[in-house]
């Protein structure tokens, strides 16, 4: 979200090579590759980029250790202009799958170095979920700032009969420290989802409390949206105006209007599917993991009762700030319908589900707000013709990617690395449940693009990689040394988006990568293209737990 940042900002843009290679060669060839490395099994590519004609040039696979070679290959498949280089070369080392340290060299010129490990991506999700407890707002044990925000909410401005009301807790969206009902939803919504998807992946328990980690984080959510829902038929949709956006940066505890974060209340449809989905799922988990019969009893009575007005309520809510504003409700109440089915086995929830999921169809895209595959997945498990709306968003996913120079199979977008995960999610869901190959070029291509190979070279995940953004438009780290544990960042965004925001960038860490058409800068000012957020950590935590070996 937008600062007015009221502090001085001084950057150094510090001369690097990007592979390793001499600056005379750097300013000839790039090479773009995933910085963490790969299973032994993945498809393994790398783009090579360059003003040169690079073709028939050879491309080696060298062992880091012993410095021999493993695999070679000639460039041959230039797949044309991007951005500011006339040529890009797609090379394959899929054949390299022996467990070691790699790079590749082409031309003189080297790669940064890359695992390949059955357990290279072991660690990164501890280090996603470690962003979620940065974000934690009230009284929820936070990492890197004090307990913040005490007092929310002391008034609610459109419903002045309601006084006072207790929306504590939660996290702070983004960079800013306002909250939301729609991306606290998400975000607790796939955490309990990726427990539930491979629960032998996250028993991770940290803090040796009995409770594993993305439980623990999830609890977070579940009790504020229990206190969002402060009246019978009513939410709480966002916590703080606009205001926090003028104050400087400051850290959560020091905010000056901490006594003055009024809520606001709003209701529709697509907020009750997403509520009933969370606190159905939520007592489903509880009950079974925990045995603790009360909370699961009180999440699933709350999820019931708002699920009856769903008929009487708006389509979607309207959110005062205009950010996150729903457009889609019918794959959100399929999804709270076919969770409260899957908890209560009432066949009433079943059915409002096949209608709610029909009418929903394909969405063909991902974010926060179009996440109707994950009810057609849920209902494909009971009526196996749902995965066509999956398939249906997957054909037009992989065509765009065959389309594309680097890989992405999504249109540029404000969240593209969000938009990228969620493709790699669904693709993830269908080959699981419908066990297909048909689709891992799509899976593996989209976590490639996130982890390095895109033309910038950097992943998009804070203290992941050898390169990374270290100037998130986030104001914890300000203070914090610059460190944020496992922030994705937003990803570059079209020029379009762009121009109609006036930011002063300070960084140029990226410009020679950046196209007329798409940016991304690494840049304390840009909250459209290098803000994290809670909901983008969620979905990476889901897709970068499938690599995991444990």
């Amino acid at each position: 979200m937008r600062f007015k940042v009221l502090i001085l900002v001084v950057s150094f843009n510090l001369l690097y090579t990007f592979n390793g290679c001499s600056l005379a060669q750097q300013s000839e060839l790039f090479i773009r590759v995933n910085q963490v490395g790969f299973l032994p099994n993945d498809i393994k590519t790398a783009i090579v980029f360059s003003n040169r004609d690079l073709s028939n040039k050879n491309f080696k696979v060298i062992n880091q250790n012993s410095k021999k070679e493993v695999f070679s290959d000639r460039l041959n498949i230039n797949k044309g202009i991007w951005g500011n280089f006339k040529n890009h070369y797609s090379i394959d080392f899929s054949k390299v799958e022996s467990n070691g340290e790699y790079y590749l060299e082409i031309d003189g010129a080297k790669s940064f170095q890359f695992s390949i490990s059955n357990n290279v991506y072991n660690g990164i999700v501890d280090s996603l979920l470690l962003y979620l407890r940065v974000q934690r707002c009230g009284q929820t044990n936070p990492l890197l700032h004090d307990v913040c925000h005490l007092y929310d909410s002391p008034r609610v401005e459109n419903d002045k009969e309601a006084g006072v009301v207790d929306v504590t807790g939660g996290w702070h969206d983004a960079g800013d420290y306002i909250k939301f009902f729609s991306t606290t939803a998400y975000t607790t919504y796939l955490l309990l989802f990726s427990y539930e998807f491979d629960p032998k992946k996250f028993q991770t328990d940290n803090d040796k409390n009995g409770a594993p980690d993305i439980l623990e984080e999830a609890r977070v959510g579940i009790d504020w949206l229990l206190r969002a829902n402060y009246a019978d038929g009513k939410f709480i949709n966002q916590v703080q105006d606009m205001r926090d956006h003028e104050q400087g940066f400051r850290m959560p505890e020091n905010d000056q209007l901490k006594f003055d974060r009024p809520a606001f209340s709003g209701i529709g449809k697509n907020q009750i599917g997403m509520f009933a989905a969370v606190m159905s799922l939520a007592a489903k988990i509880w009950q079974e993991k925990f045995y603790d019969k009360d909370y699961a009893d009180k999440c699933l009575s709350a999820a019931e009762k708002i699920y009856q007005y769903r008929n009487s309520v708006p389509d979607v809510d309207i959110v005062p700030s205009g950010m996150y504003q729903d457009s889609r409700y019918w794959g959100k109440l399929a999804l709270g319908a076919i969770e409260l089915y899957n908890v209560t086995k009432n066949k009433t929830y079943l059915s409002d589900a096949v209608l709610f999921a029909d009418s929903a169809k394909s969405d063909y895209w991902w974010s926060w707000g179009d996440i109707n595959a994950l009810a057609h997945y849920k209902l494909a498990k009971v009526y196996p013709r749902f995965r066509n709306y999956i398939l249906n968003n997957l054909v037009s996913f992989k065509n765009v990617m065959n389309n594309s120079v680097f890989g992405e199979g999504a249109a540029f977008t404000w969240g593209t690395t969000n938009t990228l995960l969620g493709v790699a999610l669904q693709a993830i869901l269908y080959s699981k449940v419908f066990k297909t190959n048909d689709f891992d070029s799509l899976i593996i291509f989209q976590r490639d693009y996130i982890l390095g190979k895109n033309p910038w070279g950097t992943t998009f995940i804070s203290n992941i990689g050898k390169v990374y953004p270290k100037n998130f438009h986030s104001q914890i780290p300000y203070f914090n040394g610059g460190y944020l544990p496992g922030a994705v960042s937003a990803g570059p965004t079209p020029e379009v988006i762009l121009k109609n925001y006036n930011i002063t960038r300070t960084s140029r860490r990226f410009d020679q990568f950046n196209s007329n058409d798409t940016k991304f800068y690494d840049d304390i000012a840009d909250y459209v293209t290098n803000e994290p957020t809670i909901g983008s950590n969620a979905t990476a935590i889901f897709v970068l737990s499938y690599f995991q070996s444990k």
